[in-house]
């Protein structure tokens, strides 16, 4: 008989990238406590879907998770718990360094102060910048080129000092374009403002706006349209069981890119959509975006290698599928 699994605090747990790993852990048996401030969560998918104990909060106030993590016990912390508008950390950098960098450092302070040493990091491939080469590994060099990826690699640089002072065990994972929805249709994409391309289209493709903008159509690429590395959103959460467990089965602390390792341009996932919905979806052409690298891609070899990390959906098709399903049954 397998021993009862313990106990796990998902910060951020009510969000889209959270709320699929809270359910990822509920299947794999594990207890699980979401901390959530609900500035972007979603109360109504934690009740009616996830049904887990949903304590509203943040992770800058340091009395709050004292009396938590005096009063409970966790074998681990998922962070995921960040602002993560690239435009809008511009704009309002000050937002972005108090919630992701100084509510991040209560945290791990709080967690010291429990004795709890794992912890499992919502970073991004947005540390990296633009990139020097194709694919992306985990050694490329971190030159982030906005606020959201300097406080995520500023974060990532505390967890490797607090690993080496006090003993404090991360995995950290630098995402690329999170996309896709629960393939049985219960959890999925729901921002406010959205910003990513796919929900953008799926959004066109149901009326609710008038034309999907492409911004430039000359980058150095096959169609002359950006291409970004899409990993579905529940082999995201199943990286986070993995990571969770390589650490409570004495792993080191270490990081890994997650990605699926195939570059999909701006039209080939307009193309998708049509295939998926059977509409036409009226796009606009734009001008570029300042600071869009023509080609964003990363190897996920390390996690493959070290977690036995295998993603299920690498297809644009089945990730533009799982998202249309869950915006038809959410835009009712």
């Amino acid at each position: 008989m397998s021993a009862e699994k313990p106990s796990i605090l998902v910060t951020g747990g009510a969000g889209y990238i959270g709320s699929h790993t809270v359910l990822a852990l509920k299947q794999a048996g594990y207890e699980v406590v979401i901390l959530d401030n609900l500035v972007y969560g979603h109360r109504d998918l934690v009740e009616q879907v996830l049904q887990v104990e949903l304590i509203e909060g943040d992770t800058s106030d340091r009395i709050l998770l004292d009396n938590l993590f005096q009063t409970r016990h966790f074998a681990a912390v998922m962070h995921f718990s960040a602002y993560a508008y690239v435009g809008e950390s511009v704009t309002d950098p000050a937002k972005y360094y108090r919630n992701n960098v100084l509510g991040t450092l209560t945290l791990l302070e709080s967690m010291l102060t429990a004795s709890i040493k794992n912890f499992v990091f919502s970073s991004t491939c947005a540390t990296y910048g633009v990139p020097n080469f194709i694919p992306i590994t985990e050694d490329h060099p971190q030159n982030p080129i906005n606020p959201y990826g300097a406080t995520k690699l500023m974060v990532e640089r505390i967890l490797t000092d607090f690993d080496v002072a006090y003993n404090f065990k991360s995995v950290r994972f630098r995402y690329f374009n999170a996309a896709g929805a629960n393939p049985e249709g219960l959890l999925g994409e729901d921002h406010h403002p959205e910003t990513h391309l796919i929900p953008l289209v799926l959004q066109t493709a149901l009326g609710q706006r008038e034309a999907i903008n492409i911004f430039g159509t000359d980058y150095p690429t096959p169609d002359g349209t950006c291409i970004r590395d899409y990993i579905h959103v529940n082999d995201l959460a199943d990286a986070h069981i993995l990571g969770l467990e390589y650490l409570l089965n004495g792993g080191d602390s270490d990081v890994f890119n997650l990605g699926n390792g195939n570059g999909f341009s701006v039209r080939e996932v307009i193309a998708a959509a049509e295939e998926v919905t059977g509409m036409v979806i009226k796009v606009e052409e734009c001008d570029r975006r300042p600071g869009d690298p023509p080609a964003l891609i990363g190897t996920s070899e390390k996690a493959r290698k070290i977690l036995n990390w295998q993603p299920q959906y690498p297809g644009i098709k089945d990730i533009v599928s799982h998202a249309w399903q869950w915006h038809q049954q959410r835009h009712k």
